[in-house]
């Protein structure tokens, strides 16, 4: 028995007693009690209902985490095969664009976007406005290139006309003499004769 909760007077009617605190500890508050008034149940449900649903949630969460671990483990089984395969995260990416690609190109929206192009191409060759911007625009071409072929060819007759001038050939003769007098006869693969080289004399000169 606790020393403490008998009376410590030898001479007291009440020694030996025990002293009953119950009724004190009556007001300590419980850690349940309180998290049930911090969180206080909806309206209609009963207690028996929400830890129905408490159990349920911890084993929903309990299944998140196994899935999660699951999950985890498979992505790195899929990299260490992507690895052995030489699958570089670019080649990934390229099949990845190529396959979306080839999903957009199957699709019902894609292939029904196209044959409405396709419609309204036909309509719009089929105008009579079209026709005839598009005979416009060809024979405005074939304009334009028979003007320039024609103006190449003028450009080409005035050259050889003005070559064949009496002034061009002045001008060309002028600087042919300008060419000679430069260079010298050197410039036109001529020998030059030394100034110290003499005309040989005969032995025998005719008298």
């Amino acid at each position: 028995m606790d020393p403490a909760s008998q009376d410590i007077n030898l001479n007291s009617p009440n020694k030996g007693l025990v002293v009953d605190n119950t009724d004190s500890l009556s007001d300590v508050p419980v850690e349940g009690a309180v998290g049930n008034s911090a969180n206080p149940l909806p309206p209609g449900l009963t207690e028996e209902e929400a830890e129905e649903l408490r159990t349920e949630l911890t084993k929903v969460e309990e299944e998140i985490n196994t899935l999660r671990q699951v999950l985890s483990a498979k992505e790195r089984h899929a990299a260490e095969l992507k690895r052995k395969l030489g699958l570089s995260p670019l080649n990934e990416l390229k099949q990845n664009i190529t396959k979306s690609w080839q999903d957009v190109q199957t699709s019902n929206a894609y292939v029904r976007t196209t044959e409405k192009l396709g419609e309204w191409n036909e309509k719009v060759t089929s105008l009579e406005l079209y026709k005839k911007t598009q005979e416009t625009l060809s024979q405005a071409g074939q304009k334009t290139s028979a003007a320039l072929t024609t103006v190449g060819t003028v450009i080409s007759k005035r050259l050889g006309d003005m070559r064949n001038s009496a002034t061009f050939k002045s001008f060309e003769d002028k600087m042919g003499n300008l060419k000679y007098k430069v260079v010298g006869p050197r410039g036109n693969g001529e020998a030059v004769g030394s100034p110290t080289d003499t005309t040989p004399t005969q032995e025998n000169p005719p008298f």
